[in-house]
């Protein structure tokens, strides 16, 4: 694709120094891209902070945002304003994919204005890689989402691609709707008649995440239960 066309969002969170040398790693991986990126931060100490300003083409929005959807939104609508007609909207830890996929999946996307969601996907070997309550509850996202676009991709890895278009309807959404944002998102694109396509490939899971835990299997139920509010309320609106 051409990348004039393109600005990225994320947002950050810096919790402990071993997050947050993750997240330096991540996005200095990020920034070699040389692409607009709008970060919208949550309350992360003031070093992390200028280590964002460090890049030239990184971009703090301004703006208090409280959340993980209210955060999203905030960095959207800063790459909506920018006017390019694709945003890339990723989490900020992927550094492999950054690495390892992000040259490949921007090389390859073919986008015109029909397009709605270019999915960053794994293929079966890549969803294999991940603890298996992770794969449970993803595979549950992913057979819901089936079921409303009609489409059998991999909706849960992280990273896609949208047509700017779609930034304007998250103002419909519901300010508590967390990560269920997304899947809402790809139902309103197929709902606009939009196409949802995917970009399939190896993506393991990163060796940091694939111990599994009492707690990450409640962080994963939490975002089972946010995806399917999500889901439940683009189908209302299909």
């Amino acid at each position: 694709m051409n990348l004039s066309e393109l600005s990225i969002a994320t947002m950050t969170l810096v919790r402990d120094s071993e997050e947050e040398q993750l997240l330096r790693d991540s996005l200095e991986a990020l920034a070699r891209f040389n692409l607009p990126v709008y970060i919208t931060d949550g309350g992360s100490p003031l070093p992390f902070l200028e280590f964002l300003q460090g890049f030239p083409n990184f971009t703090l929005v301004e703006g208090a945002a409280s959340g993980l959807f209210a955060q999203v939104k905030h960095s959207l609508s800063a790459a909506y304003a920018s006017g390019t007609p694709y945003i890339l909207y990723t989490e900020p830890d992927k550094i492999f994919f950054f690495e390892k996929g992000l040259s490949r999946f921007l090389e390859q996307a073919t986008l015109d204005e029909q397009s709605g969601i270019l999915l960053a996907s794994r293929s079966a070997a890549g969803l294999g890689s991940y603890p298996a309550f992770q794969q449970m509850t993803e595979t549950a996202i992913n057979n819901c989402c089936t079921e409303l676009t009609g489409q059998p991709l991999d909706y849960t890895y992280g990273p896609f691609l949208l047509n700017r278009r779609l930034v304007n309807y998250l103002g419909e959404a519901r300010e508590d709707l967390g990560w269920g944002w997304r899947p809402y998102l790809f139902g309103i694109a197929h709902r606009l008649g939009l196409t949802l396509q995917e970009f399939r490939e190896d993506f393991l899971c990163p060796p940091a995440q694939q111990q599994d835990s009492p707690r990450e299997r409640i962080y994963r139920m939490r975002q089972l239960e946010q995806n399917i509010r999500g889901i439940v309320l683009a189908g209302q609106e299909v």
